[in-house]
């Protein structure tokens, strides 16, 4: 294999042409909300608009354009957790190639069924990205596909540095871009370009944390990122900073909320990583919303956590007496401080509570935290026990 090397500004200029007639150029956004919890101005790139959900469609149409005839007809295969399974599969489409695309088991519904109706063939297998990029390179290697890697890859750098162009061209005035960082790829492309046209600029890289039970960033989930990338990366990021799930979760439901975006977790990390403090410097700051594909029920269990984190929603437990109109008179007074119950339950077997008892969880949609302390201390006053469960 041919030692591979950073592609150039002319090599991002070039990649341009070739998805012109494919790729979108996303808006830019600014965010008032954003702004005032910044305490700087705040704009949003929003890739999560782009076609198939994410920027990753750039890099693929970029790749296959490259391919010769021969290498057209022999298809191509892919390794994705996601997005770029579904950009290999629609770029695919779009130039009458063949597409066979590994993704992990455990893989958002949603991308997978994305990818195959876009017309790729989909085989699941391993546990995590690199098992499915383990097996994609193992069939590669047997057959004459080209492999078409998700990251570590000039033409696919290029095509992602598309982005810089769009970002340079639009926000002349800000001194600061936050990019999400998983195998590199985007960074790279970006940081690439935007060192060539604004050499002065700060560029900051996010990576987010995953526990053993995973993390909601999927799309940066990735234990190894790419050689080239990383050699881009260290050469031209100011600084690579680290965010976690909850903060992830945080942006995720602000951005939702108030900027009307369906952003999924890789694609708010940069947001996350502004909200926490993380990316310093000062003047106008973007940050790069890189895709929005997000599962449903993914986004349903992350705005609840987003909203709990907010103090939007109050879970407790409590005691009340095992009599007609206990339950009534403990919903009159949340009502009373204008609390909206959403959800009811009892406890009275397997329970350490008097036999006159019964205990009850509740979850209470409330305006802020403010909201819950003053609930939480109206119960009190009225002699019931808050256990808060979030």
């Amino acid at each position: 294999m041919a030692t591979q090397t950073a592609p150039t500004l002319a090599d991002v200029e070039a990649a341009r042409g070739r998805i012109f007639d494919h790729a979108r150029a996303t808006p830019v956004y600014g965010s008032e909300t954003l702004s005032r919890r910044a305490g700087r101005k705040v704009w949003l790139k929003a890739e999560n608009l782009q076609r198939t959900g994410s920027f990753k469609v750039r890099g693929a149409v970029n790749k296959l354009s490259l391919l010769g005839p021969e290498e057209r007809r022999a298809g191509v295969i892919a390794a994705s957790a996601g997005n770029h399974g579904q950009a290999v599969a629609w770029a695919a489409r779009e130039l009458e190639v063949n597409a066979t695309v590994f993704m992990p088991q455990d893989a958002p519904m949603a991308k997978v069924e994305a990818t195959r109706n876009y017309g790729a063939q989909t085989v699941l297998t391993g546990t995590g990205f690199d098992d499915a990029l383990s097996a994609a390179a193992d069939r590669a290697h047997e057959s004459s596909a080209t492999f078409v890697h998700a990251f570590d890859d000039e033409a696919i750098i290029a095509g992602q540095g598309t982005i810089g162009l769009e970002l340079a061209d639009e926000l002349g005035e800000v001194g600061t871009f936050v990019l999400p960082v998983g195998g590199g790829g985007l960074a790279a492309g970006i940081a690439i370009t935007l060192r060539a046209l604004r050499p002065r600029v700060r560029i900051v890289g996010v990576h987010a944390g995953k526990t053993r039970g995973g993390t909601i960033a999927d799309g940066i989930a990735v234990k190894h990122p790419g050689t080239l990338t990383m050699s881009i990366l260290d050469d031209l990021l100011d600084d690579l900073v680290h965010v976690e799930d909850e903060a992830i979760a945080e942006a995720i439901t602000v951005l939702l909320e108030r900027a009307k975006l369906v952003v999924e977790g890789a694609g708010a990390a940069s947001t996350a990583a502004l909200l926490d403090g993380a990316v310093g410097g000062s003047g106008d700051v973007c940050v790069l919303l890189s895709g929005g594909n997000m599962d449903p029920t993914m986004l349903i269990s992350v705005m609840r956590h987003g909203l709990t984190l907010a103090g939007r929603y109050l879970v407790f437990r409590t005691r009340i007496a095992d009599r007609p109109g206990s339950l009534v008179e403990l919903l009159e007074l949340i009502a009373a401080e204008r609390g909206n119950v959403v959800s009811v339950e009892h406890h009275r077997e397997g329970m350490e509570i008097d036999v006159v008892e019964t205990e009850v969880s509740l979850t209470v949609i409330t305006r802020d935290s403010a909201h819950c302390s003053q609930l939480v201390a109206a119960l009190g006053s009225r002699g019931y026990t808050v256990d808060r469960l979030a």
